[in-house]
């Protein structure tokens, strides 16, 4: 397989630490980075999307960050053409790109190289299920996803309208369920010649990594932050509002909760989270868990590991 097909993935639930090791690969394999977060693309959204800053990228290259501003839509599919013609250019460059970011789907449309040109913007089949969902609340098209696709209910999560949305349309659309649909993705042939690495830790660990991080950012200022997007016109009904820390401090701005309640809210779904995260990385196929206790927490030794199997990877595609 041709050089250009070579690609890397460092994934992993949210706050397991992809950003500092996918820094030193890069610099260890002449790689750039294309991020598969569905936060870090926005402008303006640093503190809640824990975006890394310059600083931090320590001279490597990075794309897909900073480029949309927080009222544009940002999807599966638009990410899937962004990043194709980034890997273009990193390829271009004669460098190695790195998939780095926790959006299990996304990095699954990539790899596989999934074909949306023919599902077409259904929009009555939408506009009816947005209107059940403001008149009867997420709660209501969750419980109907729960009695067509139960393995898409159990994977979404009962407030996040927009998935529930999909999984409704695409059954109707369909008669298929969602679920059913990216199993068969999934079985598809990958079309990169690729290490997929999940990074992961005791689960009790990373839970206090997300709380602790979720208290840094509330020092850092998040508040200040989303009362500045909300200045600018951002509302709950964008996307990019709809981010964790972003729909709980705006609720607390509004007068719906305290801010108390609202930190609260934000550790606890992103536990729920980077539990669901990690339930979609064991359905997936060829995946090289770097559990980092059993490497006890030695970066440079997780860095070794990872870099047999991407030198074994070279090996078996006539690489040097």
């Amino acid at each position: 397989m041709e050089s250009e097909n070579r690609l890397i993935i460092l994934t992993g639930p949210t706050a397991v630490g992809k950003t500092a090791l996918s820094i030193r690969l890069a610099k260890r394999i002449k790689g750039e980075i294309v991020s598969a977060d569905s936060m870090q693309v926005y402008k303006h959204m640093d503190i809640g999307s824990a975006k890394i800053t310059g600083e931090e990228m320590d001279g490597v290259p990075h794309h897909l960050i900073n480029i949309l501003e927080p009222d544009e839509e940002f999807n599966v599919f638009r990410f899937k053409s962004l990043a194709r013609e980034a890997l273009k250019g990193i390829y271009g460059r004669g460098h190695i790109p790195i998939l780095t970011g926790g959006t299990g789907f996304y990095i699954q449309a990539l790899l596989y190289d999934i074909d949306f040109s023919s599902e077409e913007d259904h929009s009555l089949i939408r506009a009816r299920l947005e209107e059940t969902g403001r008149e009867k609340g997420s709660l209501y098209l969750h419980a109907r996803l729960m009695e067509t696709d139960p393995a898409s209910a159990e994977s979404i999560h009962p407030n996040n309208l927009k998935r529930i949305i999909r999984a409704l349309e695409f059954y109707q659309l369909t008669g298929t369920p969602i679920s059913a649909h990216n199993q068969k993705q999934r079985e598809k042939k990958a079309f990169y010649n690729a290490c997929y690495f999940v990074l992961n830790d005791h689960r009790d660990t990373l839970y206090r990594k997300i709380e602790k991080r979720v208290d840094e950012m509330m020092e850092a200022g998040l508040v200040a932050e989303v009362e500045s997007l909300r200045k600018m016109g951002c509302c709950k009904d964008m996307v990019s509002m709809q981010g964790l820390g972003y729909k709980e401090i705006l609720s607390c701005l509004e007068g719906d909760c305290t801010l108390e309640e609202a930190v609260a809210l934000i550790k606890r779904d992103t536990r729920r989270f980077a539990k669901r995260q990690l339930t979609w990385f064991r359905r997936e196929r060829d995946v090289i868990w770097v559990n980092k206790p059993d490497f006890a927490y030695d970066d440079d030794r997780i860095l070794d590991f990872m870099m047999e199997h991407i030198e074994r990877m070279d090996r078996g595609h006539g690489q040097e």
